[in-house]
């Protein structure tokens, strides 16, 4: 998955791709690079943000989706909470409705994903972006984050969301501590338990920053060492800033070493 931001400050890339040439050139070049879905974004979410009303979003989003869907022949996701601009995007043309709040900010979202048959990503956070990172706590992260997600889509599936149209996320640097998400990145095992599709969005996070000392445009590496690591682990979705660094890794890492693929996991969905 190929990150694609149109923001002014989101922590990476805020302010590159407002323009919606732009952001058709960098999403073009993202699906050259290999990637399999473009993720649009009209508000960051980053630690702190203050959050953005719906007609600014709107009127971040909707033009490049104008500019994207005729030329963009992978699927494409919109990143938002906000159940409108969710709708006006999958109006669109747009398949796939990436929620940080896994459904939980707007409560118009659950229904709005049901009667469309959207794709879902449910991801999990501990409180909003202007507050996650205040002192975030947890006795256990990953099995208090597999219980949350348990029960959302359990959630999801009761209001008329398809199993099949569900993929999980845990949230990576959303109310976790560095320490948090190296706990989680290194049991990815006990989130396939839950029996849906794994996405991870790990790149150029802050908890690269803290573990190897290096800033923002510096975390290439890392990022690329993660994937690797996660995709040892059978996560099917990674969603990344750049996509060749990654994509050549795992196919010279496969070469000499294949990877486990993941077959379709039934251990909880029953």
């Amino acid at each position: 998955m190929g990150i694609l931001n149109v923001t002014p400050d989101s922590f990476s890339d805020g302010g590159n791709y407002l323009d919606p040439h732009r952001a058709l050139e960098q999403a073009s070049a993202l699906v050259q690079q290999g990637a399999d879905i473009i993720d649009l974004g009209g508000e960051s979410t980053r630690p702190n943000a203050p959050s953005v009303g719906e007609a600014e979003e709107l009127a971040r989003v909707l033009p490049v989706l104008e500019l994207l869907l005729p030329k963009i022949k992978v699927p494409i996701s919109i990143d938002t909470y906000k159940s409108e601009v969710a709708r006006r995007a999958l109006d669109l043309g747009v398949q796939i409705v990436n929620d940080i709040s896994g459904l939980t900010f707007d409560p118009q979202m659950i229904d709005l994903c049901a009667q469309t048959k959207a794709g879902v990503i449910c991801m999990h956070i501990q409180g909003t972006p202007l507050t996650m990172q205040d002192n975030p706590r947890y006795v256990d992260p990953v099995i208090e984050i597999r219980d949350w997600l348990h029960l959302r889509t359990r959630e999801l599936i009761a209001r008329g969301i398809e199993p099949e149209a569900i993929v999980l996320d845990p949230g990576i640097g959303f109310g976790k501590t560095a320490e948090h998400n190296l706990q989680i990145l290194s049991r990815m095992d006990e989130f396939h338990q839950l029996g849906f599709p794994l996405l991870v969005g790990h790149s150029r996070k802050r908890f690269l920053g803290k573990l190897l000392d290096r800033p923002i445009d510096e975390r290439g590496f890392g990022t690329v060492g993660v994937s690797l690591a996660l995709a040892e682990q059978r996560v099917q979705i990674l969603r990344l800033h750049e996509i060749t660094p990654t994509r050549d890794t795992l196919r010279a890492y496969r070469a000499l070493r294949p990877i486990p693929q993941t077959n379709e996991n039934k251990t909880a969905r029953s």
